[in-house]
């Protein structure tokens, strides 16, 4: 077994509570700590990482259930690519909502996590308008209803707020369906209230395809919605979701620009079943750039217990879909980086204003994503790697937050990160008519939201395009647990990370049978309400 750390020695960082922050375990062959993926087990176990054939697997051996072994990544050089692009650890919460020393079965946030939230979600029913084939968690197939009520809703929040150092800023509202909460509107505005800067829903678009829902929606403060988009052949719908669904979410993406809304489009990648569906949901993001800020590839995670054979046949991973796009034209394999590689950016906000901002410190094997600039007209999608150097760009950064924090007068440190940036902005590769001015106005309206809006806007439009491959029990990793920026906030007064909500030991379903009623008696209270 590894060693697992329990005091830190002199000289160790720790998170604010003085938990040791173990480096991430870099290079391969490795061990990392793990669990037996067999439902009900979830033991703690130690895994192998290693380099077969190109690729990269992990094997583990249950000392009750056996060996497993699984594709982690199927690229070594983009796996080992993505470790090298991480600028080291946040410190967690200095007022964390448990003390744990069984992560991840004990869990929410604990003095061993060392992000904060970046994304907070909230599930607001488990009610869905939605029958999916694929779906476990319903509440027609468990037959109960898992809805906090709106006061609950408001007491989550206030979990997120209450996060220190960093306060939560950015919440989504889950499901189920989130639209169908009976108090969805105000639910909304009390997240407004409360001092959410931005409010984000994911949905399968059904109630958004309605207009004046989607009107009322963005009245009541909604900005951007993680639309479920799998494809662009109802195809796909029939198999994942059990109907044509192309109509409606075409429909919603109509409903929601008039809205004057944002889309980032949640397409679940699983091989044989919609892998097709890559480039063609690119290619349509791109055409409507007006009412798209992002693409949020998924692959799959498979939850349960699952045969080698179907892990083999359905199991699609970051590298896949990074050569998909490359291969049709729009990238190359070198424009893509993981999520890690832009922390640089909150260290130098929060040396600038004496104040910690949210800090991109998660794993560097949960995402991989790069931006497209898109040039009016031609609607030409430019990775942004080829008129910045990043790599020099975020070096240089991460420096020049250091001797930000230690400087007595800060304006000289702005002025000299300004003129970094100007050094690592190369014209030749720009879109059509981008200069340094108009790329600065740019990068400003992806930080500011109010920054570059309408139709006389003087910045490009810029898509991104990522992959997050959330974890199950056959490729989980404690250290990506412990890193993860996107949290649940439950009834329960805990927040926890969505790979140990949604995956591993599974806390969602110990969550919401906590809170859930029969839908019989939900039925009949809704009557009398």
């Amino acid at each position: 077994m590894l060693k697992r750390v329990q005091e830190s020695d002199p000289g160790m960082e720790t998170t604010f509570s003085g938990a040791p922050i173990n480096n991430i375990t870099k290079g391969l062959p490795k061990t990392v700590e793990s669990i037996c993926p067999e439902p009900g087990c979830g033991r703690v176990i130690d895994a192998r990482m290693f380099a077969e054939d190109g690729r990269v697997w992990m094997e583990k051996t249950c000392p009750e259930h056996g060996y497993v072994k699984d594709l982690y990544w199927s690229d070594v050089e983009l796996f080992l690519k993505a470790e090298k692009w991480e600028f080291g650890d946040f410190r967690g919460l200095s007022n964390p909502f448990t003390q744990s020393e069984e992560c991840p079965r004990d869990c929410g946030l604990c003095q061993q996590h060392t992000s904060h939230t970046a994304l907070g979600n909230i599930d607001l029913t488990n009610r869905c308008n939605l029958t999916c084939p694929i779906c476990f968690a319903n509440a027609n197939v468990t037959g109960s209803v898992y809805e906090p009520t709106r006061e609950q809703v408001k007491e989550m929040l206030r979990l997120y707020r209450r996060e220190q150092p960093v306060q939560g800023r950015v919440v989504q509202f889950s499901g189920g369906e989130p639209t169908i909460h009976p108090d969805f509107f105000d639910i909304l505005r009390d997240a407004q209230e409360l001092g959410f800067s931005h409010l984000q829903i994911a949905s399968n678009g059904i109630k958004l395809s309605d207009p004046d829902f989607a009107a009322r929606a963005a009245e009541a403060g909604l900005h951007t919605i993680y639309l479920q988009f799998d494809g662009l052949d109802d195809r796909v719908y029939k198999e994942l979701r059990g109907r044509p669904m192309l109509d409606v979410k075409l429909k919603a993406v109509e409903s929601i620009r008039r809205a004057g809304m944002k889309i980032v489009y949640v397409p679940t990648i699983a091989r044989t079943i919609n892998d097709d569906q890559v480039v063609p949901i690119l290619r349509f993001a791109i055409e409507n750039i007006d009412v798209t800020s992002g693409i949020s590839y998924q692959p799959v995670a498979l939850t349960g217990r699952v045969s080698h054979e179907e892990r083999r046949r359905l199991r699609y991973t970051i590298p896949d879909l990074v050569h998909a796009i490359s291969d049709a034209g729009y990238t190359a394999t070198a424009d893509w980086y993981p999520l890690s590689l832009v922390s640089p950016i909150s260290k130098f906000i929060s040396a600038m204003r004496d104040d910690p901002t949210v800090h991109m410190t998660c794993h560097p094997h949960c995402s991989m994503g790069t931006y497209l600039a898109i040039e009016p007209g031609s609607k030409r999608g430019v990775p942004v790697t080829q008129f910045i150097d990043v790599e020099g760009m975020f070096k240089a950064l991460d420096e020049r937050s250091v001797k930000m924090a230690n400087a007595r007068f800060k304006i000289f440190q702005k002025a000299g990160a300004f003129n970094d940036l100007r050094s690592f902005f190369k014209p030749e590769g720009a879109p059509r008519g981008m200069d340094f001015a108009k790329f600065t106005r740019t990068l400003q309206g992806l930080l500011d939201k109010k920054v570059g809006r309408g139709p006389q806007a003087d910045t490009y439009k810029m898509l991104l395009v990522a992959g997050m491959h959330f974890m199950d029990g056959y490729n989980y990793e404690l250290e990506r647990v412990r890193r993860c920026l996107i949290h649940y906030a439950t009834p329960a007064g805990r927040v926890i990370p969505f790979c140990a909500y949604n995956g591993g030991h599974y806390l969602r379903e110990r969550i919401e049978q906590q809170f859930s009623v029969p839908l019989a008696e939900y039925q009949r209270r809704r009557a009398q309400a």
